[in-house]
Formats: C-alpha cells, sequence, structure tokens
C-alpha cells in the first residue's frame, strides 16, 4: 500500500530514481503536469496549503531537491558540481520523465526558484511556463550586493565558507540556527505552524543535510555563476511569474519585475502581503495568482 503523505491531504510519498539520484517527492491529482521546487531551508511540505487544491486541475508533484528532506545528499564534488543548479534541474527533469511527464509547468520558491531558473535555460522544451517565488536573479542579486542586503541575507556568505566551518557552527545548535532563520523570514504570526517546523527541524537535524545545504550555497556562490555569465545573453521564453513578500528583503532590495524583465520575455507578477514563504503565510494569495499562469490560455 502507498505511503500517504502526512502534510499534502491525498497526495503519495515515492522515491524516484533520477538518472541514479534518489529523489523524494510527494504526488497528487490529475491534468496537465506541475511541479513544485521548494526553498531553504524547507521541504516540498512547504507546499502543504497550496498543493492539494492544484491537485484538483493538475497532476502536481511536490519533490525534495538533492540534498534536502528526504531526497538522497550527495557529496559535493570538485567545485560543488554536485550541488550546482544544472545538476539540480536535471534531477528535476529525470524525475518527471520517470514519472511520464515530458512537459510540465514549473512553480520554484527560494532555492527552488533557482533552480527553476536553471532549468528552464538547460532545457526550454521541458516548461510550459515558470513562476517564481521572492527571488530575483542569482547572479543579479550578488553584483549588486550591499550593506543591507548583506545583513539580511548573511547566511548567503555564512554558509559558502570552506567545509566545515559553518557546519561545525550550526552543529552547536542546530535547532537554534533554524528557528532563528525561519522566524525571522516569516512575517506572519503562526507561520510555520508548530508542525511544519518540527517537520523541517527532523531532517535539518540530520548533519548530512546541514553539509549539502553549505554545499547549495557554496555552488550558488561559484560554479553557478559560471554557468549564469556562460547563459548571459539567453531568454526565458516562457511565460513568467514573479512574486514576492511585500514585508520580505528581496522586494524591498530590488526591482523584482525589472530584474526578471532582464532574463524573461514575458515577465508579469506583485508583490503579496506578506514575508519570504508565501505558499504558508498567504496560501490563498499565492493560489490566485497562479491562477492566470497555469491557466488554459497558456495550456501546452
Amino acid at each position: 500500500m502507498a505511503e500517504m503523505d502526512r502534510f499534502l491531504a491525498g497526495f503519495e510519498l515515492r522515491d524516484i530514481d533520477a538518472d541514479g539520484i534518489r529523489i523524494r517527492a510527494a504526488t497528487g491529482g490529475s491534468g496537465p503536469p506541475l511541479l513544485l521546487l521548494h526553498g531553504h531551508p524547507q521541504t516540498h511540505a512547504t507546499w502543504h496549503a497550496v498543493a492539494p487544491r492544484l491537485a484538483e486541475r493538475f497532476s502536481v508533484v511536490a519533490m525534495d531537491l538533492r540534498g534536502y528532506g528526504d531526497s538522497e545528499k550527495p557529496e559535493g564534488g570538485e567545485r560543488h558540481v554536485n550541488y550546482s543548479k544544472r545538476a539540480m534541474a536535471a534531477d528535476a527533469v529525470a524525475a518527471m520523465r520517470t514519472l511520464g511527464h515530458e512537459r510540465f509547468a514549473l512553480v520554484g520558491h527560494d532555492r527552488g526558484g533557482r533552480v527553476a531558473h536553471r532549468l528552464v535555460l538547460d532545457h526550454p522544451d521541458a516548461v510550459s511556463r515558470l513562476a517564481v517565488f521572492d527571488i530575483a536573479p542569482t547572479a543579479t542579486m550578488y553584483a549588486r550586493t550591499d550593506k543591507a542586503f548583506a545583513t539580511a541575507y548573511f547566511w548567503w556568505f555564512f554558509l559558502i565558507q570552506p567545509a566545515p566551518l559553518p557546519e561545525r557552527l550550526i552543529a552547536a545548535d542546530p535547532e537554534f540556527f533554524l528557528r532563528t532563520h525561519v522566524e525571522g523570514q516569516s512575517k506572519t504570526p503562526g507561520s510555520p505552524s508548530p508542525e511544519l517546523f518540527a517537520e523541517y527541524l527532523r531532517v535539518y537535524s540530520d548533519p548530512a543535510t546541514r553539509h549539502a545545504i553549505c554545499e547549495d550555497y557554496r555552488a550558488a556562490a561559484t560554479i553557478d555563476l559560471e554557468h549564469d555569465a556562460a547563459d548571459a545573453d539567453k531568454r526565458i521564453e516562457v511565460p513568467l511569474l514573479a512574486l514576492w513578500g511585500a514585508k520580505g528583503t528581496v522586494g524591498r532590495t530590488y526591482d523584482v519585475l525589472a530584474t526578471w524583465r532582464e532574463k524573461a520575455l514575458d515577465v508579469r507578477g506583485h508583490a503579496l502581503e506578506c514575508g519570504h514563504t508565501l505558499q504558508e503565510e498567504r496560501p490563498d494569495l499565492v493560489l490566485a495568482a497562479l491562477e492566470g499562469i497555469l491557466s488554459t490560455e497558456f495550456a501546452v
């Protein structure tokens, strides 16, 4: 009997072989395929309030990125290549193909949005439309870093330090570090719920997860920037929706739509009245905003 997801009502949990990497995913619903990618330090459970509603119209796949949740956590490899967004995007494409989905709509929050950006560049025929939550493009954010951003997003510069410095410091009190991070980014009282935070802490308590997260950020500051520079002239051709939290750092620091219009041909979007984790803080507004980009107007 299939194992049912504790957080995504009606979804089944499964392990998928993504070209040799084991990816944990929750699947549910029927209709056109839709892939949901979480951010840091979340897991696929972050979609608990929106995935069941989306599953009324779509075949929804919510996966744990490699290194996160219950997915496999390979070593970082030379120059952190195994946590490049290129490698993580390849996991997502392989997992979707294993499930029989050659082309799909794609929604990514935070790190998942960065994987989604790389995925649509490397595999443009696989994506029908794209939504990214509370991010500007990685290269743009690094290039325009100032004191305010570095202070607010200090982990971008802490987690990239050579191993094992951040790993050992976080290990002194993982729950304190995780709670400080999550509560600092959420601007909605009660979000995440105690049950959801406990799930994030369960996987974050694994030293392999914390090391993989550091490798993700190390890759973002090195090999990912090289890949982005090589593709600087490429433009995303599918419709792109950018949403961000009006109370968060990204919206205060960047003209979010302008940054994405430098990277894509068809961009729309707006701020939501919340902090960083839109799908947890304002799932109602997220669902309403996704209605347009996922409508039949843009059907495959």
